[in-house]
């Protein structure tokens, strides 16, 4: 006899006072002997009735015993049948999930241990379902408050999978999964969709909706993968404005120091040099005065130098647009530094103060050549599309960590032990003046990739 009932109960049931005794195979061999010896009293006893008529008593034992023996066995069969198919049905349940049936035998037989070792099983598929499920809703919680907004895209078609930062930012806080990825792309900023189609990872900034508020600046980081045998990729967007102020707080802080200290180490050697010079001519000995003065004005042009650098990029003057060639403005480029023009260039003019452009573009050649990449490997690619100049300074170097990347575009920011943390700095001030915007990513296979965008003439 069987029921589905909860697997405690099936623990409950197999108590001493049940044990049988006798085994399966024990039990069936004694009901086959006891059908075998029923047979043989009826034939015997049918033999006594018709002691000339052996045949017919056969015959009639026969109808007699095999429907008897027949009802016998199927009834002690039954049962194992009735087990048998709820086994087949806890299967099932466990293919969908459902570990909470058990099954109850009344015996501790063979059987039983098959049943015991069922419900135990299902006690160990109940407990790391449930712990599963557990772990799957802390991480869940976890992703879903994430401040990082995260996307998965499957095959850069539908969007599986998308948290409520990324709805925040991708949709006004609306569902993002089954959306196709190319129609979401439509609706964000023209900043957020030239940087995924870019590739690779990198910085980018979304222009302020308010004219009295700061633009947002985003950090975009993309991985690829296989998922059940289909690709996918997951977009992860930072929003680094908040951390981008903090440093740059930080970064003030550091430059006042700087200044400072360069001040000082010129200001007091010029002041002792100046005092020793007053004394050497009160005494009347004027041989040391030229060195000393030689060394004074060494300082002093060190010191206007360093002002001048800072000056320059705390006033940068406002560009003086002209409408200048490509091919005439690379070719200077390439008089002053090496690197390699890939494509062709666009026949199309640019406005731009060509000053300030080639500065900001030898600035980028030349960190690129100090990236420890080759000097070959140093490339500039300039393409058109849809009204903006893309120019893209790329090299073979060693890239940059995300710490860097994410301060590498602030003031006074710097790696190197004597940088002054200007020179990126300084082109994106030249950039953002040509109304143009600039953009950081790590290429594929190692090195750098600076983009430049600048509006074309309408």
């Amino acid at each position: 006899m069987t029921d589905q009932t909860p697997p405690q109960t099936a623990a409950s049931s197999s108590g001493p006072d049940k044990r049988p005794l006798f085994s399966i195979l024990t039990r069936l061999t004694l009901l086959m002997l006891a059908i075998l010896l029923l047979a043989v009293a009826i034939s015997m006893g049918i033999l006594h009735l018709l002691p000339d008529q052996v045949w017919l008593a056969a015959g009639l034992s026969l109808l007699i015993i095999l429907p008897l023996g027949i009802g016998i066995m199927r009834s002690q069969f039954q049962a194992m049948i009735r087990l048998f198919h709820t086994l087949a049905g806890t299967v099932i349940s466990y293919q969908d999930n459902d570990f909470s049936i058990g099954v109850h035998w009344p015996l501790q037989d063979e059987l039983g241990e098959l049943v015991e070792a069922h419900n135990a099983l299902g006690d160990v598929l109940r407990k790391q379902r449930l712990d599963l499920v557990q772990r799957e809703l802390l991480l869940d919680t976890m992703v879903q408050n994430t401040p990082v907004a995260m996307m998965l895209v499957a095959n850069r078609g539908p969007i599986v999978f998308a948290n409520i930062a990324a709805r925040q930012l991708l949709n006004q806080g609306r569902k993002l999964e089954g959306f196709s990825f190319d129609d979401i792309l439509t609706q964000v900023s023209s900043s957020l969709r030239d940087a995924i189609h870019r590739g690779g990872d990198g910085l980018f900034t979304v222009a302020a909706k308010d004219a009295e508020e700061e633009e947002e600046v985003y950090h975009l980081a993309r991985r690829h993968f296989s998922l059940n045998g289909r690709h996918h990729e997951l977009f992860l967007l930072r929003h680094l404005t908040v951390e981008l102020r903090r440093q740059e707080v930080q970064t003030w802080k550091k430059v006042i120091r700087v200044i400072s200290h360069e001040l000082n180490n010129s200001l007091a050697p010029i002041a002792s040099l100046a005092n020793s010079a007053a004394v050497l001519v009160s005494r009347g000995q004027t041989e040391r005065l030229p060195s000393i003065l030689q060394t004074i004005e060494e300082r002093t042009r060190h010191l206007e130098s360093f002002i001048d650098g800072y000056a320059r990029f705390a006033k940068l003057p406002t560009p003086r647009l002209e409408s200048t060639h490509w091919h005439s403005f690379i070719a200077g480029l390439k008089s002053q530094v090496i690197f390699t023009v890939t494509d062709s260039l666009p026949d199309e003019a640019v406005n731009l103060d060509r000053a300030q452009m080639e500065h900001a573009l030898l600035n980028l050649l030349k960190n690129a050549h100090e990236s420890g990449s080759r000097a070959d490997d140093v490339s500039l690619s300039i393409r058109t599309l849809q009204g903006v100049a893309r120019i893209e300074v790329m090299d073979r170097g060693s890239g940059m960590t995300d710490t860097v990347m994410s301060n590498a575009l602030i003031p006074f920011y710097s790696t190197k032990r004597s940088g002054t943390g200007l020179g990126l700095a300084l082109v994106r001030e030249i950039i953002e003046a040509h109304g143009g915007r600039i953009s950081l990513q790590n290429r594929e296979g190692g090195g750098l990739t600076v983009s430049l965008f600048l509006p074309l003439p309408s």
